[in-house]
């Protein structure tokens, strides 16, 4: 754990994807879109093939409360533990335990992965850690275990020798009665996800999560506590079984990634900014075999790392990302003051745009002219739906 940080804690969260069957009329109207060109409307919720779980927090959580939410959390110790080594030690011949290295040079990667962890007394690879901890926190929150039976150690070493294809994870059942006996000890103690993973001969399925993102919790928003996220990606075939949590979380859902920002539009959810960008990129795919296909292709490109700038302007807040004209050279600085409502800009000039404009908490609208980086995609960008004050919540 890094703990060199003393703005942000490190977490991890999942963007867990599963397959969902479809009818005829479905699978003859799905068409994937141009994942380059402007979109400008979401597909029907009956395009997709598979739906994506959030998990609504507790309205007593002092994290935004009463948020939907992917599944993720802290980074906890034990997610650097060296006992780490004796679980994977089949795969310590294997740089990172078999994960597929990056082409983004290191001096360009986000500091949670580029961070010597050995310098800091961990011999476990960050982005080995941060997987861990979204597997974990993904048990702990929603009952979903992505394992495999170290049985199958083998075919996994010999499937990592082909770096063009990448399997869906595969469900490795356990008894009910036995999944939440553990379930409980590890939301006790994180440590005992490691000490479950070696008395059932499981490992955690490192090599099914796909680098996707790097968010960082804007200055003086959602309270003090601030988080250096890293963002994966994994997609299931079938549906997990999941286990309601009793504390953080106080009900799950799965939704097609259309429904999700439909519903937050209309009001009877909220998303966090983040979570609303990464939907209106996952839009992109329909299918999931094409969302698995691309995430496992591109997660060896990296990522940027992205801290919003809040600054005002007509009322709206406009939370600036990298590569927008206005986005400042030292984010960490506050701006807020720096440009008032009349002088942020001019209007008719849409060049170098990449931000979010939030005309108020479900009101949000994606501006993006600038070209992805590390061969991502671009968001759908959908108009806002407009709403009359007064019916406001």
């Amino acid at each position: 754990m890094n703990t060199a940080l003393k703005q942000w804690k490190e977490a991890s969260t999942l963007i867990l994807t599963a397959g969902r069957r479809l009818g005829a009329d479905s699978l003859s109207s799905r068409t994937p879109l141009d994942c380059n060109g402007a979109a400008t409307q979401l597909p029907h919720s009956s395009q997709f093939d598979y739906d994506v779980l959030l998990l609504k927090r507790s309205a007593k959580s002092t994290f935004m409360p009463n948020a939907y939410v992917f599944p993720g959390g802290m980074v906890d110790s034990s997610d650097f533990s060296s006992d780490w080594l004796d679980v994977f030690k089949s795969f310590l011949n294997s740089p990172s335990f078999g994960l597929r290295s990056v082409k983004q040079p290191v001096e360009n990667r986000p500091p949670i992965f580029a961070t010597n962890r050995l310098k800091l007394g961990s011999p476990i690879p960050g982005e080995v850690a941060l997987r861990i901890c979204a597997v974990r926190e993904t048990f702990e929150e929603s009952g979903v275990l992505l394992v495999v039976p170290k049985k199958e150690e083998k075919r996994i070493l010999r499937s990592l020798q082909d770096t063009r294809f990448s399997q869906h994870h595969i469900e490795h059942k356990l008894c009910c009665d036995e999944l939440s006996r553990w379930r409980a000890l590890v939301n006790k103690n994180p440590s005992n996800f490691m000490r479950m993973c070696q008395e059932l001969e499981i490992l955690p399925n490192i090599w099914a999560l796909h680098e996707w993102a790097n968010w960082l919790t804007p200055t003086a928003k959602y309270g003090r506590t601030r988080f250096d996220t890293a963002f994966f990606v994994c997609c299931l075939q079938e549906m997990p079984s999941t286990l309601q949590d009793e504390k953080e979380i106080e009900r799950f859902q799965w939704s097609t990634p259309s429904e999700i920002l439909q519903s937050y539009q209309a009001r009877r959810l909220w998303i966090a900014p983040p979570q609303f960008y990464e939907l209106s990129r996952i839009c992109r795919f329909p299918l999931l075999n094409d969302l698995h296909s691309f995430a496992h292709q591109r997660a060896t490109q990296g990522c940027d790392r992205w801290m919003p700038v809040i600054v005002l302007q007509d009322q709206q807040h406009i939370s600036l990302l990298p590569g927008d004209k206005l986005y400042p050279a030292d984010p960490s600085k506050p701006t807020e003051d720096d440009h008032k409502d009349s002088q942020l800009e001019d209007p008719t000039d849409d060049s170098d745009l990449h931000r979010m404009v939030m005309s108020d908490p479900y009101t949000t609208t994606l501006q993006v002219t600038v070209r992805p980086k590390y061969n991502h995609l671009l968001p759908v960008m959908v108009p806002a739906l407009s709403h009359n004050p007064e019916s406001q919540l």
